[in-house]
């Protein structure tokens, strides 16, 4: 194995609003079957990295709970392994993790312990396929210290919200400036690195001596000047889900024939954690039409151009139209929802109508009363 790896997956986003507040961003469904974790997870073992951990922290039990066995992504081996780290008390430091550096710091030792020369690290927030190998004979070749792999977006893209790079002609990062007020790029980096193992620790150990812990704005850009970083760009589809918007955008991509045949059919494929449900039950009365609907669902009504998740109920006389419904959802009788996304084990009674306007996405959260006797 030339390379580990480590997903960096305890971040939050104020700018998921309601649907952040109960799980992580990594642990967000993705695509009717998927969490977003499941894609960083599959590129590694994918590349033949066999030993990865994941730092999680912010509402870490869903995501957790989905990382409980390895087998899926098959990492269940004799030589490295699916590791999950959390923030935890020691005698010599009490504090959570105060950024991605110091994340990876606090655990320095699973670093120290190895004997991979080179490190992939990546985000769990992100939707693509990438073989990390071809990175990293990019990175040998071009003798770079650190490569990110980067991404050239639409022109009428909004990208604020990223990393925005500069590269001259021989791809070497000359400007990197972290979310922006006002873009003069828009190629953005996808948060996917590659970095010399032994080199990676000298640079943690100087940031925490010098009390930094972002591994973006402390070491990247504080050293874009100094070491050698380069670009590395990534041509496929790739997708950030730290928004309401681009969370629900990225869902309705795999509406598009070309995305699913690109994910779900073309090799290497895409893993997750299987759950035993029954497939999906399409009765008298039931319309769907452009729509992913997952296993464990009952359709009595009508689904057009929408995504429904796991064990999704949905009634006689419903009609659901552009939305994303979570999983586990029960959806009463006569009920509407148009431009929504409804959040995971709700029940939304009968005769209840939701519509996002304006080009706004309306989140949906009810009350729950199926489980309020328990």
């Amino acid at each position: 194995m030339r390379a580990i790896g480590i997903i960096l997956a305890g971040g939050n986003s104020n700018k998921m609003k309601e649907l952040s507040q109960k799980r992580a961003i990594a642990a967000m469904p993705i695509a009717g079957s998927y969490r977003s974790i499941d894609f960083a997870l599959s590129n590694m073992t994918n590349s033949q990295i066999q030993k990865v951990a994941v730092f999680t922290q912010y509402n870490g039990k869903s995501l957790n709970e989905h990382l409980s066995s390895s087998k899926w992504w098959d990492f269940g081996r004799k030589q490295g392994g699916l590791y999950v780290f959390n923030p935890m008390i020691t005698a010599d430091n009490s504090n959570w993790y105060l950024g991605t550096a110091d994340s990876i710091y606090q655990n320095l030792d699973f670093l120290k312990s190895g004997h991979e020369p080179y490190v992939v690290i990546a985000a769990g927030d992100g939707v693509y396929k990438m073989d990390y190998n071809k990175v990293l004979e990019y990175h040998i070749q071009k003798k770079a210290d650190i490569t990110i792999v980067v991404k050239d977006m639409p022109e009428d893209e909004d990208v604020t919200r990223f990393g925005v790079v500069k590269m001259n002609e021989d791809y070497r990062i000359t400007d990197f400036e972290e979310k922006p007020v006002f873009a003069t790029s828009h190629t953005v980096s996808t948060g996917v690195y590659v970095i010399r193992r032994r080199l990676l620790i000298e640079l943690l150990e100087k940031c925490a001596q010098e009390n930094r812990h972002d591994l973006v704005a402390d070491i990247l850009i504080r050293y874009k000047n100094i070491k050698r970083i380069y670009g590395y760009k990534h041509t496929e589809y790739w997708s950030n889900i730290s928004t309401v918007d681009s969370y629900y955008q990225t869902n309705m991509d795999f509406l598009k024939p070309e995305v699913r045949d690109y994910f779900f059919h073309q090799y290497p494929e895409v893993y997750s954690k299987v759950d035993d449900n029954p497939p999906a039950k399409y009765n008298k009365g039931a319309d769907v039409r452009n729509s992913l609907i997952s296993n464990g669902c009952i359709i009595n009504g009508v689904v057009e151009n929408s995504i429904l998740f796991k064990k999704v109920f949905v009634g006689s006389n419903c009609v659901i139209k552009n939305s994303i419904i979570l999983n586990d959802v029960y959806l009463g009788d006569n009920t509407h929802i148009e431009n929504c996304i409804v959040e995971s084990r709700d029940t939304i009674r009968a005769n209840t109508y939701f519509c996002g306007e304006n080009d706004e996405i309306k989140i949906v959260i009810e009350k729950n009363e199926r489980y309020l006797t328990r």
